[in-house]
């Protein structure tokens, strides 16, 4: 019988103290593991999408959660500023910005943003469109992979703006038809879970759907209902489908807006709002006197506020680390349990084995082969323990997959593997060693004599 056998059935002797000390090694295990995994996707998911910006401008509140509203989009807008009031930073002619990018949020679909912007900003990210084109005009849109895929969407499709961010299909605008010009390639990036527009598109959907209504007699209002309805079914013809999509159109329904009509330069219209301005900063700037100041410039001397992702995304590293310290140092113990629930359990059960050893070793056995299959018993917990403990992380970095992608829409996976992991395997070993080395030593010191003469 091989080493590996004959360690295992002694395991299995006692499958109680066996599973104590799996669970708790598994459980110990699988903690860190998954603290690395969401740690480093995480991690992976913000620097990711920082892309080179240097400040965020936007309405006075809080810094972080502009950041996470405007270049994450977790969050919600802190409000928005008038053209007139970031007028110098859309100009173009501050020598330390590279790009000004406008963001104009508010609306969604099916839980996916609606950005208001210029083509600049997939240039942040360097994306294209896989499919179709960018857009020009308004209405226009360019779609995420993310939201392609999941809301089904394809080139030539038309859907309805919700407004706010969420999926129940409320607050619909009547007005707010867009029509899919251009599916973006699969990026990794936060551009995945957009749609992109121009910003007058969105200034035009809140103008049509927040104008008063004007007051009719209930004779008048019910003929134009009846006529609108006839209109709109003529011919057998449903414009809408059951998803919200609009497909084969024979004419053109949004008839209140001209697509193609030229547009005047966003920063003409001064007394529109915008919710944010993304900031890069030239290379030869960004360590210059002038860029390090701006922030406190515009927070002191203007009416907007300005953030530095660089600088909350720091202080939200720190607020976590509170909590991944906190978890990683509570793992620990439990493998650190885990190691004495070994030791207790190995050391234990040489009190019922001393017979079975000393027959070993009148069989030819040596001191040496009986401390190191204690040592392998030892060993053997260890793996099975870290075994069990990888696959519960993984599989509740699936769980937590999926909770970020219903909420966020944002991909985390749980088949990525950490070098970390491979790293806590040592740590694993040693531990599974440290604890069978006293019962492995009182196995080698075994007195054959003695033994057979007390049993």
């Amino acid at each position: 019988m091989s080493n590996i056998k004959l360690a295992w059935k002694n395991l299995t002797n006692k499958p109680l103290n066996m599973m104590l000390s799996l669970v708790l090694f598994a459980l110990g295990v699988g903690m860190i593991s998954m603290i690395f995994l969401i740690e480093n996707q995480v991690q992976e998911k913000f620097d990711k999408n920082l892309a080179g910006i240097s400040l965020v401008i936007g309405a006075k509140g809080s810094p972080l959660q502009m950041i996470l509203c405007n270049m994450y989009h977790v969050d919600d807008p802190t409000g928005n500023v008038k053209i007139k009031d970031v007028k110098p930073f859309l100009s173009g002619r501050n020598p330390l910005i590279d790009k000004a990018i406008p963001l104009s949020l508010g609306d969604s679909y099916k839980g996916f943003r609606i950005v208001g912007t210029t083509q600049d900003y997939p240039e942040l990210y360097d994306v294209k469109p896989k499919e179709g084109k960018v857009w020009e005009n308004n209405f226009e849109a360019n779609i995420g992979a993310d939201v392609a895929k999941i809301a089904n969407l394809k080139i030539g499709d038309t859907f309805y703006s919700t407004h706010g961010f969420l999926s129940d299909g409320m607050n619909g605008h009547e007005h707010g038809q867009f029509k899919v010009v251009g599916i973006f390639q699969k990026s990794n990036s936060v551009i995945d879970q957009l749609i992109l527009t121009t910003t007058q598109s969105i200034w035009e959907v809140h103008a049509n759907h927040d104008e008063p209504e004007t007051t009719e007699t209930t004779e008048t209002t019910e003929t134009i209902d009846t006529t609108k309805e006839e209109t709109d079914n003529h011919d057998g013809h449903d414009h809408a489908t059951d998803d919200g999509h609009d497909h084969d159109h024979d004419h053109d329904h949004d008839h209140d807006h001209d697509h193609s009509a030229p547009q005047k330069p966003l920063i003409e219209e001064v007394d529109q709002e915008i919710t944010s301005i993304l900031i890069k900063f030239k290379e030869s700037s960004k360590k210059s006197f002038q860029a390090l100041t701006m922030l406190r410039g515009i927070n002191e001397n203007t009416e907007v506020m300005a953030a530095s992702p660089a600088i909350e995304l720091n202080r939200l590293y720190d607020n976590m680390s509170l909590g991944e310290s906190f978890l990683r140092n509570l793992a620990m113990i439990i493998v650190l349990v885990s190691g004495l629930s070994i030791f207790i359990s190995l050391f234990s059960s040489l009190r019922d084995r001393k017979y079975e050893l000393a027959l070993m070793r009148v069989m030819g056995a040596t001191p040496t082969k009986l401390f190191f299959l204690i040592i392998l018993e030892g060993l053997l917990l260890a793996v099975i323990g870290y075994v069990i403990g990888i696959i519960l992380s993984h599989l509740g970095m699936s769980v937590f997959a999926g909770q970020m992608e219903d909420k966020y829409h944002y991909s985390f996976t749980a088949t990525k593997f950490l070098k970390e992991e491979f790293y806590l395997l040592g740590g694993a070993l040693f531990i599974g060693f440290v604890a069978a080395v006293i019962p492995a030593y009182q196995a080698f010191r075994t007195d054959i004599s003695q033994t057979l003469t007390e049993s």
